[in-house]
Formats: C-alpha cells, structure tokens, sequence
C-alpha cells in the first residue's frame, strides 16, 4: 500500500509517500480502508521529535491520526462492526498511523461515521473534536454560563471548542488575526485580534483558558483567570508553581482510549445538526509536505485534508 512515512525526525522533507506492506489486523483489531485523513499540529511534533518523550516512536513511522473509510478486515474477537462498514476514529497516536490507504485501529476506538458527512468531513473530526472534548468537557467540566477564553479559536481543535463550549451554555472569548467572521459564525461572543491587541488587557475573571499556541501566550494567560479557574495546554503542561502562585488549576490534554464512546456521541450530535467540521483545502496523499507546510503557518481554517480516495 502507498503510505506517508518517515525514517528520522526532521523538517518536512523526511515526509516520503512510499510503498509498504500492507498490515494485517490482530485480535480486538479492524483494518479500514482509507478514504481520508488529515494533519493535526500532533503529526508535525511527531515528525520532528517533539513528541518522543511521551510516545517512543520506531522507524518507519506511518504519520498521520485521523481516519475515515470503510472496514477492510476485522481481527479476532471483533463483533461490532463487519466488512464494508463506514468508520472513523483517531488512529496512529501510540503507533503507525493514518497517512495511508490501510490503517489499523482498535475496534473499541472506532465508531460508524455520521451519516450526514461524506468521508472528506468525517476524517476532520475525530483528533481535533477529542482533544477539545477532553479539554474542556473531561479536564475542566465546563457549565452552563461560565466563561472560556479559547486561544487559536479558528484552528482545528480551536474551532470544534467553540461549539462544544457553546452547546454547554458557555460564554466564549476567541483569539485569532484573521478569521473574525468566522469566529463569529460559529458562535464566539468576543473576538480579540491578537495582533493589534493584548488579551491580558482587554480580558479577566475568566473561568477556564484553553491554550492551542503555548509560550508567551500561556505564561500571559495566568492573569486573566478567575481564582479557582483552569488553565488547560494541548501543548505543553502548565507549570504547577505558576498555578499555585496565581490561585488557580492547571491541565494538560492527553490521550486516553478508548475513544469509540465518545467518538459515537460526536457522530450524534454531528447528525443531529449541532456540531460541523470546518475543511480549509483538501490535497491528495502525495502533497503531504504541502499541507505540513500550510500547517506550520498556523493560520489555518478549520481542517487539512488528505483525500486517498477519489
């Protein structure tokens, strides 16, 4: 099968689209055909090493986390899904991932794709849409009229925190340069151009931040929580000392299978017209360093999509 590998860590040209076997499902395992996938912030860390200390990867490495197609092959013991069923799920966190035309994925972390979304849609949802639902549903167990500061609200987890943050009632405040419009369309109360403007300066008291740009942006974030609010990192963990100093908590998103549950409840909510995964550009498997690069330039819309399927 083809697949977008690396050999080491490195810039975006140790991406290579090569033939490898294909895999083969072991038991509790599906094999799905791939009809797409994305990037996500996560594939470039682990391209470059940013990750090995969490995950200790091994070469080749199959990149890529998000999936959408159809069951190829089921493993021993698998019984709740069968050949030719339509499935997404994140894949490729621990190990060999999704940038490919086959992935292999556990069938508790699986769930059948909405049926209101093609495959292109459904394969923008599972990483972006379970980081956010972690973070702010899970970690910070937001509520009906608290405040969310949300940092890089138009990117892909930013943009699925916003309407999740709203379906708990919440008032939410978002960060971007560009997508004001955006922002607004999808529910955000108050923009703030970070680029003509200090959100420290024009923001307070808020119950919970939920940070996607890490550096100078969280360590600027303390002050304007709340006593007793949270400050949340996808990034990088919170120093628990700047916490205590500021009287507040700290969290840091992780993984945490199995993820199928939620993954079926997102599938729901998504039919039910309540959630929508936002796609900026679609490219073929083959442009993978292309859509690296337009990931690196953090102004992105929504989703990146590799289509492996026409």
């Amino acid at each position: 099968m083809k697949a977008v590998c690396i050999h080491c860590y490195g810039d975006r040209d140790v991406l290579v689209c090569e033939e490898v076997e294909c895999p083969t499902p072991g038991p509790g395992e599906v094999l799905i055909r791939v009809h797409a996938s994305t990037v996500n912030p996560f594939d470039a860390a682990a391209r470059t090493g940013y990750m090995d200390s969490y995950f200790h990867y091994s070469f080749p490495l199959i990149m890529g986390t998000d999936v959408s197609g159809v069951i190829e092959q089921v493993g021993e013991g698998v019984t709740d899904f069968s050949i030719g069923d339509s499935v997404y799920t994140r894949a490729g966190v621990y190990k060999d991932g999704a940038n490919a035309e086959y992935a292999l994925a556990y069938a508790a972390d699986v769930a059948t794709k909405p049926q209101s979304l093609d495959h292109i849609h459904a394969a923008a949802l599972p990483h972006v849409t379970l980081t956010a639902w972690k973070a702010l549903y899970d970690i910070a167990e937001l509520s009906e009229e608290q405040t969310v500061l949300i940092h890089g609200a138009a990117g892909g987890v930013g943009h699925m925190a916003v309407q999740l943050a709203k379906l708990r009632g919440a008032r939410v405040i978002g960060t971007s340069s560009q997508h004001a419009d955006f922002l607004r369309e999808l529910g955000v109360d108050e923009v703030i151009d970070y680029s003509t403007t200090a959100f420290e300066d024009v923001v307070s008291d808020v119950d919970v931040v939920l940070d996607l740009v890490g550096g100078d942006t969280q360590q600027r974030s303390w002050k304007v929580l709340k006593p007793g609010g949270i400050l949340i990192s996808t990034l990088q963990s919170p120093s628990e000392e700047d916490a205590a100093a500021h009287n507040v908590r700290r969290g840091f998103v992780d993984s945490a299978p199995p993820i199928g549950p939620t993954l079926t409840e997102v599938a729901r909510l998504v039919d039910a017209g309540q959630l929508k995964p936002t796609v900026s550009m679609v490219l073929p498997l083959d442009e993978v360093q292309r859509a690296h690069e337009m990931l690196e330039g953090k102004h992105t819309k929504g989703k990146i999509v590799l289509q492996v399927v026409s």
